[in-house]
């Protein structure tokens, strides 16, 4: 089916993040669907089916059964089987029927993952129950006991508590084809296991003050986080496998069975210290990746849990897949295959063996704008099939094949000596004779994976067998590992103070950072689970680690200071607000990813409005962690230094993060205030910023911030509400909208605004208030060269968005960033296979969206009037 665009024959408005007008441009397209995919050179796409244009909803999941037939599920209905015609065929349309349950089973849908194995369909139900959905959340196994090709018996094998876009997810078959995984969110309770690879002894383990998140996300769900576990599909026995993430959308394994997982970001925290980019994970046995609620999320550089294998960046994901079976250039064999749902990009993640897990590289696999991609597989075809929708959105599903050269085999992903050693050890995660023996020597191991392995599989013996041992150990590196496996294994007040005493004996100096880093994390988790610390010890063991602060290294400052902070040690504040004052603005929150922020804007401008915001504005990391760091602080405050510290707070008001940063800032900062002296505390509250926010703490006040109740403003709505003439409006808060709503971020009025887009001072007498809200809010309606954004499509393989602002005679110069247009980045004209316009509008959509019916009105008449105060609009 084409899609077809109305034709006007006027400006249209499609500046950065304003109103600009200018002719119209229609781009002829043999297949609109398929002609905004960009793929690499050889593949070839096919759009097959759109299920919401035939009121069969928004599909999200799929899989394939044992006939090569396509299953389906929509995201709040049914399930459906699909024959697929054959690549190249003259009619693609598939055959589609409805999955339906006999008798009073009625229709089962709403699964995030689907499996067909074992002669079986299996489920991952993620759903609050209906009447015509009765399944509540869960794992389900469908089959077909007759034999006329149609399910007939639904079991129920696991009922899980949580629901929604954190809920269960998704099933995999395991390598050996013996058992079945499955993962789910951290909005989803770990049920009961009959195993746990993991210890079940997690506990927040964090010393950092816990604020949780302002606006109320997640404050209930506690660690473990998000979950992996493996089912026996014939006992339906569970066993916990890895364990803390935030909400794991998808698994896969590779060739050689190493599991990974895609771990998905929380967008609020952008610019805070704990911001977590999306990320792919090697889910290793027992494997912890930190999660907690929050501000209290761990560092990928604790010992007690472990780093990804890639940070991808900002997104959504929705889907990964181990590429082996797809009939792709060898490149792709060995790779994996994440879906992005918010950019719409798959990503090519490119894995090299390294010690006992993996490297990665990232490269633009497929895109598209807008491509809100939902899942994937692999065809018996070895076509690569996939999914667009979810949340209601138009939905479609594509096929990509390859046609060039180069298709072939692949040798097996090497099996290091190290992944190998690590495997070993992992089959002591579980009580067995001789595993502490096995195993001890390896605690001092180069190899972070393999070190963690061998503390998990101590933790899995009885501890009277190795308690000893670890007290007793001299090598300093296993020492530590020993004894943090030890406080994990306990709830014996007695037996922590004997911990603490051996660690205390620990000598660092000679050591490297990282081993320095895993002995301050000891103490950290012991310190956060031992109780009864006296005056005494917290002065023996300030005196040990106050001389090591600052070490001048942020990886090892940032862990002294919560210590410090715990102990009440009298240095700490002096010492930490020159930390604060010293820190530079270079370090990205999250550390360094495969994407680029910037590069984001302009995929999805709804999410990227957030993105371009901070970006303008970017919050100092390292600081804002002091600073929060200190908020509970007690001793060693003098008044110049709480000036200092508190003013700081008043300068972190004025930088940008995400729908969070502002309320986290503020529990800090309310935090800090209760520890000044109560006739202090108003004043410091002025000094810090508080008569900055709202009530709620979570906004700054702005005089031209709207009232509200906002609405997602569609043309014919606004219309409706705008026929009547504007009569008797408010100058002012017109004026304050066109603020508010970033209007003057590029456009002037009267000689006030932002210059990068035209000035707006004359757009009431060239075009009708139906022309203006047109543009306003349908603003890819119309695209036109003079203000669209360019796609690249790079050499690598790689594609860029931007606005070309000049061009040079071997690059061209681009901003990426309607709020920071002055920041721009050269593109290599050798570096560019081709270049197009974009078909979606640089300008932000949703930028009215928070203005209620009146505030809309007056921002029209603003508009209209040209900002003159003295039109008869205004009363």
């Amino acid at each position: 089916m084409k899609l077809k665009r109305r034709q006007v024959s006027l400006f249209a408005l499609a500046c950065l993040a304003g109103l600009t007008f200018y002719a119209f441009k229609i781009k002829n397209a043999e297949n609109p669907k398929t002609d905004k995919l960009k793929l690499q050179p050889g593949f070839k796409a096919e759009h097959i089916y759109s299920p919401s244009e035939h009121d069969l909803g928004s599909w999200v999941s799929m899989c394939f059964d044992d006939k090569g037939r396509m299953i389906a599920s929509d995201q709040y209905g049914g399930l459906y089987r699909l024959t697929i015609p054959a690549i190249g065929s003259s009619d693609l349309t598939p055959e589609i029927e409805k999955i339906e349950l006999p008798g009073t089973q009625g229709t089962i849908g709403t699964a995030h993952g689907l499996l067909y194995a074992f002669n079986s369909l299996f489920v991952m139900v993620n759903n609050r129950s209906t009447e015509s959905l009765p399944q509540h959340s869960g794992f389900y196994q469908l089959k077909d006991t007759d034999g006329d090709d149609k399910y007939d018996q639904l079991k129920l094998l696991k009922q899980l508590k949580g629901n929604g876009e954190h809920g269960p997810h998704s099933i995999k078959l395991s390598p050996d084809g013996k058992s079945l995984y499955v993962i789910a969110g951290n909005y989803t309770d770990l049920p009961e296991q009959n195993a746990y690879r993991l210890p079940p002894t997690w506990a927040y383990d964090n010393l950092f003050p816990e604020i949780k998140d302002p606006r109320g996300h997640a404050n209930d769900r506690m660690q473990p986080g998000g979950w992996v576990a493996k089912v026996d599909p014939a006992t339906n026995e569970w066993e916990l496998i890895s364990a803390g993430y935030r909400n794991p959308f998808d698994l896969a394994f590779n060739d050689i069975g190493d599991l990974f997982v895609y771990d998905a970001d929380m967008e609020w925290d952008f610019g805070l210290p704990w911001y977590r980019p999306t990320r792919i994970c090697h889910a290793t046995s027992g494997s912890e990746f930190g999660w907690r609620t929050g501000d209290g999320k761990w560092s990928p550089d604790f010992t007690d849990n472990l780093p990804a294998v890639i940070n991808i960046g900002q997104g959504s994901p929705t889907n990964l897949l181990y590429l082996k079976e797809a009939k792709f250039p060898a490149k792709y064999k060995q790779s994996l295959l994440a879906f992005d749902w918010s950019f719409g990009i798959m990503h090519a993640i490119h894995l090299f063996p390294e010690g006992s897990s993996y490297s990665a590289k990232r490269e633009e696999f497929l895109s598209g704008v807008p491509l809100p991609l939902t899942d994937g597989a692999i065809g018996p075809d070895g076509a690569l099939y996939f999914l667009t929708g979810g949340r209601r959105l138009s939905s479609d599903l594509y096929r990509v094949y390859y046609e060039g050269p180069g298709v072939s085999e692949v040798e097996t992903t090497v099996l290091t000596a190290d992944n190998k050693l690590r495997r070993e050890i992992e089959g002591y995660h579980m009580p067995k004779e001789g595993a502490v023996e096995a195993v001890w020597s390896y605690l001092n191991y180069q190899d972070k994976h393999v070190r963690y392995a061998s503390r998990i599989a101590l933790e899995h013996q009885p501890l009277q067998m190795w308690k000893a041992k670890a007290l007793s150990e001299k090598n300093p590196v296993m020492k530590t590992q020993a004894l943090l496996g030890l406080i994990r294994s306990t709830k014996d007040n007695t037996t922590l103070h004997s911990a603490l005493a051996a660690l205390n004996m620990v000598q660092t100096e000679g050591l490297g950072d990282q081993f320095v880093l895993d002995y301050l994390r000891t103490y950290e988790v012991l310190f956060s689970r031992i109780s009864g610390l006296t005056e005494e010890e917290k002065k023996t063991l300030t005196k040990k680690l106050s001389p090591m602060f600052p070490a001048g290294k942020d990886l090892l400052d940032k862990e002294l200071v919560k210590l410090l902070v715990f102990l009440d040690d009298p240095t700490v504040v002096a010492k930490t607000i020159k930390l604060i004052e010293s820190s530079h603005k270079d370090v990205q929150a999250g550390g360094q990813t495969a994407t680029s922020s910037a590069d984001l804007i302009l995929r999805n401008p709804q999410y990227g409005l957030d993105i371009a915001k901070m970006l303008e504005k970017v919050p100092p990391v390292n600081a804002t962690y002091y600073a929060v760091a200190l908020s509970e602080a007690k001793a060693g405050w003098t008044p110049a230094l709480r000036d200092k510290y508190f003013k700081w707070y008043k300068k972190a008001f004025e930088y940008r993060g995400g729908n969070s940063y502002v309320g986290f800032i503020d529990k800090a900062r309310k935090m800090a205030l209760e520890n000044v002296p109560e006739n202090k505390r108003e004043h410091y509250d002025q000094v810090s910023g508080g008569d900055m926010l709202t009530d709620s703490g979570n906004d700054l006040k702005m005089d031209e911030y709207p009232e509200g109740p906002g609405r997602n403003w569609q043309l014919d709505e606004a219309s409706k509400a705008l026929e009547a003439p504007l009569v008797n409006r408010d100058f002012y808060k017109g004026k304050n909208m066109f603020v508010a709503t970033t209007c003057n971020r590029c456009h002037s009025m009267n000689g006030q605004g932002g210059n990068v887009g035209p000035d707006l001072t004359r757009i009431g007498t060239r075009f009708s208030k139906t022309d203006i809200l047109e543009a306003i809010l349908e603003p890819s309606n119309t695209v036109s060269d003079q203000y669209a954004a360019t796609e690249f499509q790079l050499k690598s393989g790689e594609s860029i968005i931007a606005k070309i602002i000049s061009e040079k005679e071997d690059s061209y110069v681009v901003s990426q960033n309607p709020y920071a247009p002055d920041y721009l980045m050269e593109i290599k004209k050798n570096t560019v296979v081709s270049k197009k316009y974009s078909d979606v509008s640089v300008m932000l959509p949703g930028l009215v969206n928070s203005l209620n019916e009146e505030e809309l009105k007056d921002l029209l008449a603003y508009l209209i009037a040209g900002g003159d105060e003295n039109n008869k609009m205004f009363k």
